[in-house]
């Protein structure tokens, strides 16, 4: 057999020209994401020291704190919380925007960018600023909601419909993104299926269930997937909606909120990490249920 030979002169350059482009990304990843990532679980099996130095290990307290212990019942509630919204943004977000996505995508329709750009600007408005118009609109004395209907419904500060009103913030913001998806993947579908389908007499609306939803249930499964994570991982939303002396939080509050309590205003940065901890055990286990129904619900052409 033959001896393998080293590497050239230009290979070996081109191989070092490689690594000196890849080292940023790597380099990133491993001080962005890599390392907190592993600073945090760490953290989750130590309690803070005074004046948030040092770390006294442990083991699962904070854990058990949080499931069964003293801070059980503020934790579970915040995951129903969570979940509770996830169940209002996730599904009507996702219908709402396909049905806007199959009117903006006929191509005799006039103005399709103007409605476009229109219905994507929620995506590119600053959160803050969302919140604040939200909080006027939903003001219960001098909010434009009230008196237009006239009455005085306390929208954000009654535990009982406080999550809705969230929700349907939460909805409202992400429309825009769904539909961007769903035109992209209304524009992969080649249009011959339609015309064969027209051919043999089908209906628009036999269509769209016949074609259009099973054609586009990969770009479905893919918005479903990340809209759950990112529902289950919503902060910002209530952070500026809801104040802290607000009566509703507690019923509205998610798991990341209750983070960021624990660990920035709190300064236990133990049990904040246990926390996500356990959103992240939750979130795959949702992952994988549906990973696990991908092959019976999405089909590819």
């Amino acid at each position: 057999m033959k001896e393998k030979k080293g590497m050239t002169k230009a290979e070996k350059n081109t191989a070092m020209w490689a690594y000196l482009f890849v080292a940023p990304t790597m380099l990133g990843l491993i001080i962005l994401n890599f390392y907190p990532i592993f600073n945090t679980i760490y953290q989750a099996f130590c309690k803070t020291g005074d004046f948030g130095k040092g770390n006294t290990f442990v083991g699962f307290a904070n854990f058990q704190s949080l499931i069964v212990g003293n801070n059980s019942s503020e934790f579970w509630q915040s995951l129903l919380n969570t979940v509770k919204y996830a169940i209002i943004e996730v599904p009507f977000s996702i219908v709402i925007a396909l049905v806007l996505a199959v009117f903006l995508n006929r191509k005799k329709m006039h103005g399709v960018t103007v409605y476009r750009t229109i219905f994507f600007l929620p995506m590119v408005c600053a959160p803050a600023a969302v919140a604040m118009v939200w909080k006027w609109l939903y003001n219960q004395q001098f909010g434009l909601i009230n008196n237009l209907f006239g009455t005085s419904v306390a929208w954000i500060s009654n535990p009982s419909i406080a999550w809705i009103s969230v929700g349907i913030i939460g909805v409202w913001s992400i429309i825009g993104y769904n539909m961007v998806l769903f035109i992209s993947g209304l524009q992969e579908i080649p249009g011959d299926y339609y015309e064969a389908a027209e051919i043999d007499g089908a209906t628009g609306i036999r269509q769209f269930f016949s074609i259009t939803i099973p054609l586009l249930s990969p770009t479905t499964f893919f918005i479903v997937q990340t809209r759950i994570i990112g529902a289950l991982t919503v902060f910002d939303l209530m952070f500026m909606v809801m104040d802290k002396t607000n009566q509703a939080l507690p019923k509205v509050q998610s798991v990341v909120y209750v983070f960021y309590t624990y660990a920035f205003t709190n300064g236990n940065k133990g049990m904040g990490a246990a926390v996500v901890c356990l959103l992240l055990i939750f979130i795959l286990i949702i992952t994988l249920i549906l990973q696990s129904c991908e092959k019976k619900f999405v089909f590819y052409n």
